[in-house]
């Protein structure tokens, strides 16, 4: 049930972080604020900075004061400034109460994971933290069938109202269902194995994980900006490419379910093959998706190829995650997850910029897909790096546990 909560709490995350990919066109001409595409990319990228300093601090705090606490507390920051969008009266104030419900949105995942690593086995660690993350994109598919029907009939703001029944459903659930834990404090034997190491950035950001941290943020930092440029553009690019509002939420909701497939693939295969050279095949995979969309390829095809950018996309940071969890011991594991997830965040708040800047240039939609297909070969080639590195700490006493996996 621990696991069930902390899943539906993450569907949760996933619906109030891709909700703003569907309102944007609507904010953009019905508000009356004054927004254009770069404007609103800004706005979009809001979030993305409180994702930033949440995932952060929070993975911090859940190692320091325990996973339960900060989880439902991260839970109800973003609900409650979620559900406060939908009364904003004007693009300041919507972008600053974005950014603070993205402190709760980026300190709940690198929370939950480390609860659930916590919770089950060593042997199924890796592939219960990438079905996790299925959650993600299973909320942003909600978003976009449930904004095909709500936007047209409600208006925008009813899209934000929704995020009440986490307040009201799953936050209750959480109350009594997921346990308090601590991980091992220094001197104290880890379940994983004996250590006596300090937790903190200075041990994660020292020998010997310093070189394969900096590689795990930077690869986040890629993948994200390919997967949320994505998440957070879409609808508008498909727009913008000659389709109606309904089409264009049918093609994120496309996306968006090849990211929930692309969550039980990879699971199959990081446990089977690895996660590090899974992942690297799905960014590459990705990355070839997002290049074959530049040809204007007919419309099945753009459907398949939405499906494979979801898989490769939202797959990669899966495995990445899967990875974190495993080859860091227990007493790091939450702040290894919150580091490489808040430091992702660079990527995830530069792609709505980007986006935006590209459009506002005059660039064109192919301009967009080219700089997110870009982000993810460069995030195969760093996932490259990454297990080279993770081989060559193999035999060494202090190597992360699980690279004999990689």
């Amino acid at each position: 049930m621990a696991v069930l909560v902390c899943w539906l709490l993450v569907v949760f995350d996933g619906y109030d972080l891709i909700v703003y990919g569907t309102v944007q066109s609507s904010l953009i001409s019905e508000t009356g604020w004054g927004l254009n595409r770069a404007t609103a990319g800004t706005i979009g990228s809001m979030a993305f900075v409180g994702m930033m300093i949440g995932a952060i601090f929070a993975g911090r705090m859940a190692d320091s004061w325990g996973r339960r606490r900060t989880i439902l507390g991260c839970a109800i920051v973003f609900s409650i400034f979620t559900i406060l969008c939908a009364f904003a009266p004007s693009a300041p104030v919507f972008g600053a109460l974005r950014l603070l419900a993205g402190i709760g949105l980026g300190g709940l995942v690198p929370s939950a994971n480390a609860l659930v690593a916590e919770l089950v086995t060593a042997k199924w660690r890796s592939t219960v933290a990438t079905l996790m993350m299925s959650g993600v994109p299973i909320g942003g598919s909600i978003a976009a069938l449930v904004g095909i029907q709500l936007i047209p009939a409600f208006g925008w703001q009813s899209m934000f109202l929704v995020a009440v029944l986490a307040l009201l459903i799953v936050v209750p659930l959480g109350l009594k269902y997921l346990p308090e834990t601590l991980a091992p404090v220094s001197g104290t034997a880890s379940k994983d194995h004996a250590v006596k190491e300090p937790s903190g950035f200075k041990s994660l950001l020292r020998a010997p994980y310093l070189g394969v941290s900096v590689l795990f943020a930077l690869a986040t930092i890629a993948t994200l900006f390919a997967w949320y440029g994505l998440g957070t553009w879409l609808p508008n690019l498909m727009q913008l490419a000659g389709y109606n509002l309904g089409s264009a939420l049918t093609f994120a909701l496309a996306l968006n379910l090849g990211a929930v497939a692309g969550s039980v693939i990879t699971a199959w295969a990081g446990t089977r093959f690895g996660p590090i050279p899974t992942a690297i095949a799905a960014a590459a995979v990705a990355a070839g998706a997002l290049v074959v969309l530049v040809t204007g390829p007919p419309v099945t095809v753009v459907y398949l190829m939405l499906v494979l950018a979801g898989v490769g996309t939202h797959g990669t940071q899966c495995l990445i995650i899967a990875a974190v969890a495993s080859h860091y011991p227990a007493h790091l594991r939450g702040t290894a997850l919150g580091w490489a997830l808040g430091t992702g965040r660079i990527g995830a708040v530069a792609a709505p910029q980007v986006g935006g800047l590209l459009l506002a240039a005059g660039l064109g939609v192919n301009s967009n897909f080219l700089a997110f297909a870009g982000a993810a070969a460069i995030a195969a080639v760093l996932l490259a790096a990454v297990g080279l590195k993770l081989k060559s700490k193999t035999s060494t006493p202090h190597s992360l546990t699980g690279a004999s996996n990689v």
